[in-house]
């Protein structure tokens, strides 16, 4: 038997003279099982149909992501406009000491006693998170969330190598923290970590400082690190932010993760920040933020003056996100068969659906459904959830847009759901 084997592109060809067959081989080397574990946002997976609706002609109101049309302080964009920068250079893998002084006398401002040599500056809170892990977590090892968790979480992990384990909250319990009882079932001799958002994404449930030490005493306890999504701290309704770096007795167990980018409205700077009194983690995350040099320059040169927000501007924000909250939350709970709680924190709410699938149901409003020639992009709540089968019937949406917008599409969604085909009553 005769073989002839050639080449062309990706591809192996053999051709068997006797047979008169050709045979096609790719010789592409595979992917990683790490990359093919790595989870699609349902924030952003939906893209495609967005844009394709767009180019049918369709207006779509954006529900699905965390983007404000809060305008970014003056101060931060002016500092950007008006830098006198010759070279952009690098900056100290721990961010610009100038940043980090005034960042720390924030902090101190608002009863959080932090020094600028325990604050590492990050690309993001993203890059917070994944230094979190990596420093504090071997592969293999678990840190426990409460679900549904924002889910990006799912990518820090598998990237990190470790493992998440969730506790289930539940939306007829207005996603409240589960019980002692329950966090300490899940704990196993792999455990390291507890991961908390709070005010959470995408619940917008707000924990209270009584949650906040019963969490406390289980980390001392069971010797564990405790770290703190604080990104939303500033959206807290009718009750005051308590901050885990305030929390008593767990000194080196706390690890606080935040970011500028909602606080500000300037999510495209990219500007983070982990903080820690832990020496240890301090020395071993730094490590981490020098082999990928350092954070933005531009970014922290815009976090740095906006530090000097006014208060009125957070004030005309705060008023602002109140009553897009209930304008949003009182017409979604006044549609038949729809049930969303009322946030707390954040700008995002969990809403209950007569759906059968969240996953149709979104890609059915881009690519089969418009009134009036608009329609909605949501997140379907199934992506924040790692029980498989969770959140089949809910949705994230966010109440980042003018109310006059919300209005729009608060009108599309209810006369989507009068005749959505998967409805379920």
């Amino acid at each position: 038997m005769r073989k002839i084997i050639f080449m062309l592109s990706e591809f192996e060809y053999i051709w068997n003279a006797k047979l008169s067959v050709l045979y096609k081989f790719t010789v592409m080397p595979k992917i990683s099982e790490k990359a093919g574990m790595m989870p699609a946002s349902p924030i952003r997976k939906l893209v495609p149909y967005a844009e394709a609706a767009k180019r049918r002609g369709v207006k779509v109101y954006h529900l699905n992501i965390g983007q404000p049309d809060i305008h970014t302080p003056e101060i931060a964009l002016n500092a950007v406009k008006n830098m006198d920068l010759k070279v952009i250079e690098y900056t100290h893998s721990a961010g610009n000491e100038s940043y980090r002084r005034k960042l720390a006398e924030s902090y101190r401002k608002i009863g959080i006693d932090i020094d600028h040599t325990e604050i590492i500056v990050t690309t993001g809170g993203s890059e917070a998170v994944l230094f979190a892990f990596m420093t504090c977590l071997n592969p293999g090892e678990e840190v426990i969330t409460f679900e549904p968790f924002y889910a990006n979480y799912n990518g820090f992990a598998i990237t990190a190598g470790v493992k998440i384990v969730p506790v289930r909250s539940f939306i007829k319990d207005d996603f409240a923290l589960p019980s002692i009882d329950e966090i300490e079932k899940k704990i196993t001799p792999k455990t390291k970590a507890i991961l908390i958002c709070n005010p959470n994404n995408p619940t917008g449930a707000l924990y209270s400082k009584e949650e906040l030490m019963k969490l406390g005493e289980i980390v001392k306890k069971h010797k564990l690190f405790l770290f703190s999504d604080e990104v939303y701290r500033e959206f807290c309704y009718g009750a005051e932010h308590f901050s885990v770096m305030q929390l008593e007795g767990i000194r080196d167990n706390a690890v606080l993760l935040d970011s500028v980018s909602k606080r500000y409205s300037m999510c495209g700077v990219r500007i983070g920040a982990l903080i820690t009194h832990n020496k240890e983690i301090l020395a071993a995350a730094l490590k981490f933020a020098q082999a990928r040099l350092c954070p933005p320059e531009l970014g922290q040169l815009a976090a740095e003056a906006a530090l000097d927000t006014p208060k009125e501007y957070f004030r005309e924000v705060y008023d602002e996100y109140i009553a897009r909250r209930d304008f949003m939350v009182n017409t979604l709970n006044q549609m038949p068969g729809v049930y969303c709680p009322l946030p707390r924190g954040a700008f995002y709410t969990v809403v209950k659906l007569p759906i059968d699938d969240a996953d149709r149901f979104a890609q059915w409003l881009l690519e089969d459904f418009n009134y009036k020639n608009q329609t909605v992009m949501v997140a379907p709540a199934t992506g924040f959830y790692f029980t498989p089968g969770a959140g089949k019937n809910e949705l994230r949406v966010a109440y980042v847009l003018k109310i006059d917008d919300l209005r729009n599409a608060m009108e599309t969604l209810a006369e989507a759901l009068k005749v959505y085909p998967g409805r379920v009553d």
